[in-house]
């Protein structure tokens, strides 16, 4: 069953705001075996709305259009659908009331222009929106003189804020659209997370052992991320189920321990849990990555049981007062170095107590690199109950790159020699 997204709104066309509706609704529709064909960003003028909304329903049977059902002048997408599919518009008692209810909960007064959000097109059915005032709509077109067959076809308007549109979508508009609209087939995707190999590497490593289920049906697929690759397995076919898992195993057998996760596991979670379980702690100490480390381990639930402390010494004189690096070492080798990596580590462990501690001193760039330490490289350190262990990596790029790369290989070099 194939569907087409409709995202409005102007600031998308702007580049003001991040237009993350397609990612999500995506993922979600195709976990629920609907295929994405066509994904399109108008902005809030008539003829753009309305020509994306005749156009998807000349080819599909399900549309999903996102934003413009606030009550702004800007927000015309209710009113210019029901105008293409000669809908009325009427006023909703029951949404009005919930309308009224949402801000007199936070004692305020109900502006005169959020009644536009109550007025339903004849024949829609409400979704009720709890987290803001614009409900959501779905509507059958039957018949759809748009297609050349005539079938008929579901357009579903969704608000545009991601807190009420995901809400909505998972509660109401899922439950609703697998009954009247099957899937046309099994689907089967599998996501695994790999780091420490580029995207060319993996491929090298994995699409030969895989050929046989490619010819099969198996798809493939890759997503470079900052220092990681996804390696995405799909099937839409009898036997799916288990062709996924068939070129699972292949891709785990070529990759080994490079594979860390599967789905949208991020490898800060995977070193809260082992740790969790093994009842071990963690410190950080940055420099070049500015916090970047302990802001991904915090942003998981249960980290406050593990992190202790993340040290941003970012100055020599910090280095040196905060975690004991001798200001000797810093002279004879440079901040960035192997030796002050290591002596950070150390010092992390030692003031903390922690199991473990991580440390990154590295030189971001775009200015501060020589022959021998250009732009890009780092030095990351890991102390344990175990020798310590620096390595050496040289991420070129912009400054985002450089910390989001570093920080993932930080994590990976405690992943791979601690809690492997």
């Amino acid at each position: 069953m194939n569907v087409e997204l409709i995202n409005t709104g102007s600031e998308l066309m702007l580049g003001r705001v991040l237009n993350t509706h397609q990612q999500w609704l995506c993922r979600q529709l195709s976990d629920l075996g609907f295929e994405v064909t066509r994904q399109v960003a108008v902005p809030d003028t008539a003829i753009d709305i309305q020509n994306a909304v005749r156009e998807s329903l000349g080819r599909v049977r399900l549309i999903i259009v996102t934003g413009g059902l606030g009550p702004t002048s800007d927000d015309i997408t209710r009113e210019l659908i029901a105008q293409l599919l000669d809908r009325p518009l009427t006023l909703d008692q029951t949404v009005m009331k919930a309308i009224k209810g949402f801000f007199a909960m936070r004692k305020r007064e109900m502006p005169e222009r959020n009644k536009v959000q109550a007025m339903v097109p004849q024949g829609a059915e409400v979704l009720h929106n709890p987290n803001g005032t614009a409900p959501g709509l779905l509507m059958k077109v039957e018949p759809n003189r748009f297609h050349p067959s005539g079938q008929s076809a579901y357009v579903v308007m969704l608000p545009g804020p991601p807190g009420e549109l995901r809400p909505m979508f998972t509660d109401q508009v899922a439950p609703r659209i697998r009954p009247i609209l099957p899937p046309d087939a099994v689907f089967i995707c599998r996501t695994l997370r790999v780091t420490g190999l580029g995207e060319s590497l993996v491929e090298q490593r994995v699409a030969g052992p895989l050929q046989g289920l490619l010819e099969s049906g198996l798809q493939l697929g890759y997503c470079a991320r900052p220092g990681q690759v996804d390696v995405r397995l799909v099937a839409r076919c009898s036997g799916a189920e288990a062709l996924v898992s068939a070129a699972e195993v292949i891709v785990r057998e070529q990759l080994g321990s490079q594979v860390y996760a599967a789905e949208d596991t991020a490898i800060e979670d995977c070193i809260v849990t082992a740790l969790s379980k093994r009842k071990e702690t963690l410190a950080v100490a940055e420099s070049c990555t500015g916090g970047s480390i302990s802001s991904r381990l915090t942003n998981i639930p249960g980290a406050s049981a593990v992190f202790l402390a993340g040290l941003v010494t970012y100055s020599n004189e910090a280095k040196q007062q905060f975690l004991g690096v001798s200001a000797d070492t810093i002279a004879a080798f440079g901040a960035v170095s192997e030796p002050v990596a290591r002596e950070m580590a150390e010092g992390a462990r030692n003031r903390t107590g922690a199991h473990y501690a991580i440390s990154v001193t590295g030189i971001a760039g775009p200015a501060g690199g020589t022959l021998e330490k250009p732009v890009g490289t780092a030095f990351i350190g890991l102390a344990g109950p175990f020798p310590t262990v620096v390595e050496r990596q040289f991420n070129p790029g912009s400054r985002q790159t450089f910390k989001d790369v570093t920080t993932q290989q930080a994590l990976d070099l405690l992943r791979r020699k601690a809690l492997g």
